[in-house]
């Protein structure tokens, strides 16, 4: 009987460390939700705007933004939506138009441009550039122009 009384002690304190987690404005609409483990944000969580409409909504890592994540408009749309590492912005992200077309896609590491950006119109391939620790270093306007300069393999 006391083995049983220690193991539900046990798992009672365990379950304590993580926990599902809501957040709310001052309003009363909820603001945020997701799982929390020793108090810091972990694995999947929603953010939302006031109105109710969903902001963000991704995966935590020791209360760090960690994933793949999307982000939306207050009217619902994509904005954008990419990967983060330990907080930063990294790999590939896609930015979206007013239409919900995909704008322009970029390499970033540490949060900032570092590689290939890829500009679209109405979804047409208009122009690549490359970057290099946020700065533009280099534009082209055409595909065999870049193709002459750069592997295609560096756009993985």
């Amino acid at each position: 009987m006391l083995r049983i009384v220690l193991t539900l002690s046990l798992l009672f304190a365990l379950s304590k460390d993580k926990m599902y987690h809501r957040d709310y404005y001052e309003s009363g609409q909820l603001k945020a939700e997701g799982w929390k483990e020793n108090m810091l944000k972990e694995a999947f969580w929603k953010h939302y705007f006031p109105s109710g409409q969903i902001q963000a909504q991704g995966h935590y890592k020791m209360d760090l933004m960690d994933g793949y994540w999307y982000f939306r408009n207050e009217n619902g749309q994509l904005e954008m939506e990419g990967h983060f590492k330990n907080g930063q912005k990294v790999k590939w992200w896609l930015f979206y138009d007013i239409n919900g077309k995909i704008n322009h896609k970029c390499q970033l590491k540490n949060g900032v441009k570092n590689g290939y950006c890829l500009k679209y119109t109405d979804e047409e391939l208009k122009s690549a550039e490359k970057y290099k620790n946020g700065k533009k270093i280099k534009e082209w306007f055409s595909f065999g122009s870049f193709r002459k300069e750069n592997k295609l393999s560096d756009l993985k």
